[in-house]
């Protein structure tokens, strides 16, 4: 096979990529290409936050020791944050006890940051263990919060140049 033209400009590239890379690992993410790895960087530098790691358990933790739930939108491509591919009772209660942070993107562009309490979030978490008992107690294959909801019911965190205030 012969490679495509473009390899010469990955290659130019790739030095400073693996800059990013090295920005990442110090944040425990060890692949910036894997699992959103990249923008889970960004929005833990623009927060503050730091990576928990494992795949188990929250994402992130604050310096005063508070957990959180990470959520990413690409809104080019969806308007809704996906959760769990098995919601369930133990998933929901996991949840009930860390705010959740909602990041915006337009491919590859932060555009917003949004916090949502457990109290912000409880009307679907309320929605999910009824549809999880009236289906048999089957696992809901992974609900969605809709960046609407977010929008309107989160603390902005970050809002890129001001936009839509």
């Amino acid at each position: 096979m012969k490679p495509h033209a473009d390899k010469v400009i990955l290659e130019k590239l790739f030095p400073s990529i693996r800059k990013l890379q090295e920005l990442a690992s110090k944040h425990g993410i060890h692949d910036i290409f894997q699992d959103n790895g990249g923008k889970i960087l960004q929005v833990l530098l623009q927060t503050g936050l730091a990576v928990l790691p494992g795949r188990e358990g929250n994402d992130a933790v604050d310096k005063d020791g508070n957990e959180y739930e990470l959520k990413s939108v690409n809104i080019d491509l969806t308007k809704s944050f996906s959760t769990h591919h098995h919601m369930n009772p133990t998933i929901i209660a996991k949840y009930r006890k860390v705010d959740w942070v909602f990041a915006v993107y337009s491919g590859i562009e932060l555009h917003a940051i949004y916090r949502l309490s457990q109290t912000d979030l409880e009307f679907y978490y309320s929605k999910w263990e009824k549809k999880w008992i009236d289906d048999g107690e089957k696992d809901i294959n992974n609900p969605k919060i809709p960046l609407k909801f977010v929008m309107s019911h989160g603390v902005t965190i970050y809002l890129k140049d001001g936009e839509g205030s």
